[in-house]
């Protein structure tokens, strides 16, 4: 089979590699300087590893199998296959932005042939595939929906950062616009997923379900950091409650944290905005999106609350902010709610530092304004806040950054009956 990879991301690229593993694969990127990282076998997400990535993009054209990676559209003309893995994140106002995916179903309009299956798997509303991408992909290519082409939608289920559960050992949910289509996408996928696929019966039934998955997750997180805020009041444990409470055989053991991301933090507006637009307002949805928003607010605020019992000096005060991607052990910074925290401490008038040695501070300036450093600062301060679990974090001397009197607190909950203060 000749497959093509829009978007060579977080999503993309380790699917491009599973599938050139079998298959002849194009992966497209418009980034040109992605592609010279990659074709440098150097992914800078860390979600594939050199060797792997060398050896399939060394292998193309000596087989039926490999991978190259392009940035020219006429290098993916020959597939029958195009796997669409472009973001669809949220705009200002939290309505969803699909300018990638439309942009991506352009493009692949233009190489569209009599037969070809484009298939999507971007985070969408239920409907999104048949009813926004398709009308793009008609009128581009200038042939008839499920008569000249066919469409299918199987959503990812990547979880950047995490080396266990690769997109092989996931199992995957798959669809077609046709019953036969259906088959084709189902087979082509079970071609490389060793953990196996479920056949959903429509396009549709796929989109809600990936759009759940993170929506079902947002909602219980939101429970456990209301618990948390109430817990604080009371003057209890959140995590020893949560421990107690473990012990029964359904407890479902989320805990109270940051939700940012391009995930859980974003999909819950998708279904939201659907709702809205066939007349229904989705209540528990957008309580828990408030929520989980107004948590780097909450951190910010706990931490000031902490100095000052303590006695530190809020004049000239300064704090070191420990992580600043979305979440542990990834360079991800989409949508951190880090951010959220370093702001609201500023406008208390707090100088704040920010060290995380797996973010790019290019990055974290172009999306964010701020400063951040891959080096540990050797100076002391009036406040440290564990933000983000990666492990160069674990065993850090927590006392040599730490002035006398000074406030340790722990977002993630990790350090144990060492901090101060913890969510």
């Amino acid at each position: 089979m000749k497959i093509t990879i829009i978007g060579l991301g977080y999503v993309g690229l380790p699917l491009a590699v599973a599938m050139a593993k079998k298959h002849t694969v194009a992966g497209f990127d418009i980034n040109k300087a992605r592609i010279e990282e990659l074709n440098a076998f150097n992914d800078s997400t860390l979600e594939v590893n050199s060797e792997d990535l060398e050896k399939v993009i060394t292998s193309i054209g000596q087989g039926n199998e490999g991978l190259k990676c392009t940035s020219n559209p006429d290098d993916i003309k020959a597939s029958s296959f195009y796997i669409v893995t472009v973001p669809t994140p949220v705009d200002k106002n939290n309505k969803p932005d699909l300018t990638a995916l439309y942009k991506a179903s352009e493009t692949v309009g233009k190489v569209l042939k009599k037969g070809d299956i484009v298939i999507y798997e971007s985070t969408v509303f239920p409907g999104a595939t048949e009813e926004e991408c398709v009308p793009v992909l008609e009128r581009t290519s200038g042939l008839k929906f499920n008569v000249d082409f066919f469409a299918g939608y199987s959503p990812e289920r990547i979880n950047p950062g995490d080396k266990e559960h690769t997109v092989e050992k996931i199992l995957k949910v798959t669809s077609g616009s046709t019953p036969e289509a259906a088959q084709k996408v189902n087979e082509l996928y079970k071609s490389v997923i060793t953990a196996g696929t479920y056949l959903a019966p429509s396009i549709k039934v796929a989109e809600a379900a990936k759009v759940i998955e993170n929506s079902q997750r947002d909602i219980n997180i939101a429970f456990v950091n209301e618990l948390s805020k109430i817990f604080n009041c009371l003057d209890i444990d959140t995590y020893a409650v949560l421990e107690a409470a473990g012990t029964k055989w359904n407890f479902l053991p989320f805990r109270p944290g940051l939700v940012g991301g391009h995930c859980i933090g974003v999909d819950p507006y998708y279904l939201a905005q659907k709702a809205q637009e066939v007349g229904y307002n989705p209540e528990i949805i957008l309580a828990g999106r408030r929520l989980n928003d107004s948590m780097g607010e909450y951190v910010a605020s706990q931490v000031v609350k902490l100095m000052l019992k303590k006695g530190v000096e809020m004049k000239d005060a300064r704090i070191l902010m420990l992580g600043i991607t979305f979440k542990e052990n990834c360079p991800d910074v989409r949508n951190t709610k880090i951010v959220d925290v370093i702001h609201a401490l500023e406008e208390y008038g707090i100088s704040v530092t920010t060290y995380d040695p797996r973010a790019k501070p290019a990055e974290v300036e172009h999306e964010y304004g701020l400063k951040t450093t891959n080096v540990l600062p050797d100076e002391k301060f009036g406040a440290v806040i564990l933000g983000v679990a990666h492990n160069e974090f674990l065993d850090l001397d927590y006392d040599s950054l730490l002035l006398e009197d000074s406030v340790l607190y722990d977002v993630k909950g990790i350090l144990g009956s060492r901090v101060d203060g913890k969510l």
